[in-house]
This record gives structure tokens, sequence and C-alpha cells, in this order.
């Protein structure tokens, strides 16, 4: 009877040592890398591990924040790339992408969120979500958003519209980025 005691003992004691092994390891891997030794790092690793982030690959490298879109927290769109920046604190840039331009452009300028929508059918008959009004032009409403169906706008329409429409993902992004009142600022 002693040994078996003994036995429950030494179980005893190996599972609480496995336990601690354990913890001390999963507290490593929860700890933050500090910046010195991601420095070494290459471009497609540092852009995988943003990626997982959830945050752009493109940290102001291939396509930085136009200069002349101002500083503090905004949406930069520039008519000529045809790509958005979300900017935020700090004028970090927290996302980048293309975007279809619509067939009505706003002048360049400072402008403000004035309305969102959540779906809605766009003015060229698609279903639309995310939707982020800024401004209009001669009463065609200016803004961004994503089609259901992933379709783009026919840029030579007859049809004059206003969404400069956006990939789904990039849709939700702006969407959970521009809140009635955040800034946008579009340069040529």
């Amino acid at each position: 009877m002693a040994r078996s005691s003994s036995s429950g003992i030494i179980v005893a004691g190996l599972s609480a040592a496995a336990l601690a092994v354990v913890g001390f390891l999963a507290y490593q891997a929860s700890a933050t890398v500090p910046s010195d030794l991601l420095k070494g790092r290459s471009s497609a690793e540092s852009s995988a591990s943003a990626d997982r982030q959830g945050k752009s690959t493109d940290a102001g490298g291939e396509h930085p924040v136009p200069a002349a879109s101002g500083s503090g927290v905004r949406v930069v769109y520039a008519l000529g790339e045809k790509r958005i920046w979300l900017v935020g604190r700090d004028d970090r840039l927290t996302r980048t992408y293309e975007v279809a331009p619509s067939s009505v452009s706003p002048t360049p300028g400072e402008y403000a969120v004035t309305s969102r929508s959540a779906r809605i059918p766009g003015s060229d008959g698609v279903t639309v979500e995310h939707v982020v009004r800024f401004t209009s032009v001669n009463d065609v409403v200016i803004g961004f958003s994503a089609a259901v169906d992933g379709s783009v706008p026919d840029p030579k329409a007859e049809r004059k519209t206003g969404g400069i429409r956006e990939k789904r993902a990039d849709g939700k992004a702006m969407w959970n980025f521009a809140t009635v009142g955040t800034k946008v600022v579009v340069v040529a």
C-alpha cells in the first residue's frame, strides 16, 4: 500500500511540473517581440505578419500617404492613383487599397462623412454595402461602397454614378473606420 501511495505522489508531482512548463511556454508565446528583433526580417515576413494582424501590408512603403492630404485621422482618396488610405491617430497608416472610381468625381478638397448605409441599391442598380457618403456633385451623391456581387461600375456608362467601388473586405474596413464626421481628403 505504501508503494501505490508513493506512485500517486510521483504522478501528482509530474502533473504539476508539466502544467508549470506548459504555462511558462504559453506565457513566452504570448509575449510581444521587441521591434529591434524584427529589424532583420524580410519584407515578405513583415507583410505576412501585418496581414495576420489585419493591418495594411503597405505601411507607407510602395504607396505612401500623399503629403498634400493634411494630418490627423482621415480618409484620403487620390483621384489619379485610384487609391484610398485610411490614416489613424498620429498619422499612422492603417490600410491602403485601390478602388474603381465613379463616373462623377469629387473636386479635390476636404470633406467629412455625412451619412452611411449598411446595404442599399446602388445608383447603377447593383446592391451595395458599407456605403460611406461624403459629398455630392450636381445632384450626384459621392461615396465609397462595395458591391455585394463584387462588380465594379463601367466608367464609360451613360448613367452618372457617384459610387467609388471597393472590394468587400476594403468596404468593411472603411465602414469600421469612417463614421459620420470623419474627415475625407480628396487629392488629385
